[in-house]
């Protein structure tokens, strides 16, 4: 299988790529530092590519998967996996602005890119790693769980225009993580989750073609809460 991964140099995208190259599948990912791509492209052989890329340049990204395709042959599996999230509890407006466009316009673009690329080829696996932070919102960033609410109504979005169509086999996947031990998570003590276990779960889900997966699995429990919490229980989060 062919695999492209936006954003796979750190975290559970790093994870990722590993797994699924020691799996034996043939991997294209990217990221912005150049020399954690070249270090994860050795360490992994000729069967992974590292390209330099960051999800916000837009107009670039659609150049990705012509690359890939041009290394490895026809993608089956792309997964974006980019984003940030940083603390704004001052709701400073550069903080918010950098969020967004990495979490909305990045990953659409991406999205586009690869669902266009999978309708045009006929079939295709198409997956984005949002978060359960879509499901609520959160005072200490709101933008970050804005943008990841975003991320799921469209990735619904997808999965519904996906389904309606008789000539594509394209099949659509919402990753929702809770705590994973990444940046992102930090000061997270509740349910933190390893990267390998975390990665290792999102590839089963992908592999099951579910719709939308919460990882670890558990974190389906917090999620039905997390949809009826009382206004009273809001104001104290």
């Amino acid at each position: 299988m062919n695999i492209l991964i936006f954003g796979g140099t750190s975290g559970i995208g790093r994870a990722l790529v590993e797994q699924y190259a020691k799996a034996g599948h043939q991997v294209i990912f990217t990221g912005r530092r150049e020399e954690k791509l070249v270090e994860i492209s050795r360490h992994l052989g000729p069967s992974v590519l590292g390209i330099r890329h960051d999800i916000r340049q837009t107009e670039l990204t659609p150049g990705i998967l012509q690359q890939a395709e041009a290394k490895f042959g026809p993608i089956d599996l792309i997964i974006v996996n980019a984003g940030i999230g940083k603390f704004n509890y001052d709701l400073d407006w550069d903080i918010c602005l950098s969020v967004l466009k990495t979490n909305v316009l990045g990953v659409t673009r991406a999205l586009l890119a690869g669902y266009n690329y999978f309708r045009q080829q006929g079939q295709g696996h198409l997956v984005n790693v949002s978060s359960v932070a879509s499901l609520i919102g959160g005072a200490p960033n709101p933008s970050y769980n804005a943008s990841k609410a975003y991320q799921a109504n469209f990735m619904e979005a997808l999965w519904i225009k996906a389904h309606k169509s008789r000539k594509n086999k394209i099949a659509v996947t919402d990753i929702r993580p809770g705590f994973v031990d990444t940046k992102l998570a930090q000061g997270a003590k509740f349910w933190k989750a390893d990267v390998q276990t975390a990665a290792q779960q999102i590839r089963q889900a992908i592999a099951k073609k579910k719709k939308i997966a919460y990882i670890t699995r558990r974190w389906a429990v917090v999620a039905m809460l997390l949809k009826h919490l009382p206004s009273f229980v809001l104001k104290k989060m």
